[in-house]
């Protein structure tokens, strides 16, 4: 059994990650290659966030402190390529695909989510934080440099960099130049500009 300060630090970290948890889940998987391996990424961060609690000094500020935990340990993963361990995209099995209540096949969607992944796995790991933290994510461009504790103009080069090398792995796929044009990369450079 644990002993009360241990149960007493478990139970403020879950206080804490609770209006946050759902999204830094999903962000997760989404800088890592698969789900499983998200999921993975998110227990490692949790771990590391039980054993440095103590150094939140303004509970206000846990959703910044608990992401600049997440892309630590996702960098530390991405520097011994741990996900290189797993099964490419192409080589996993192929199941059946649900029918959406639409009565449309999710197989679309589910290959476009594959080909991201794919594009993403091919960014440096500082990159592909911030192009899924600003463009997937929302976050803005000052929230992501506390995050990757790095400058503004830091993290406005990693996503120009990022988009580019995205740009470049879906022309070299035959996959479109749609990804120029959507939505997402419109207000990355709208911000450009603004800048």
């Amino acid at each position: 059994m644990e002993d009360p300060a241990t149960q007493d630090r478990w139970q403020r970290l879950l206080a804490l990650l609770r209006p946050v948890h759902d999204r830094a889940l999903v962000t997760a998987r989404r800088l890592s290659r698969s789900a499983a391996d998200g999921d993975d990424l998110y227990q490692d961060t949790l771990l590391r966030a039980f054993e440095k609690l103590d150094t939140l000094r303004d509970p206000s500020k846990f959703a910044a402190w608990f992401y600049a935990t997440l892309l630590n340990a996702h960098r530390s993963r991405s520097r011994r390529r741990f996900w290189k361990k797993f099964l490419a995209l192409e080589d996993l099995p192929h199941l059946e695909v649900p029918v959406g209540e639409d009565g449309r096949s999710w197989s679309g969607e589910m290959a476009q989510a594959a080909r991201a992944a794919q594009a993403l796995a091919t960014l440096a790991a500082p990159e592909r934080e911030a192009v899924v933290l600003f463009e997937i994510e929302g976050y803005s461009i000052e929230e992501i440099a506390r995050m990757q504790h790095a400058s503004v103009p830091a993290v406005k080069s990693r996503l120009v960099r990022g988009r580019a090398r995205l740009r470049r792995f879906y022309e070299r796929k035959g996959w479109g130049s749609g990804a120029a044009e959507s939505p997402s990369t419109r207000r990355a450079s709208e911000a450009e500009v603004a800048s």
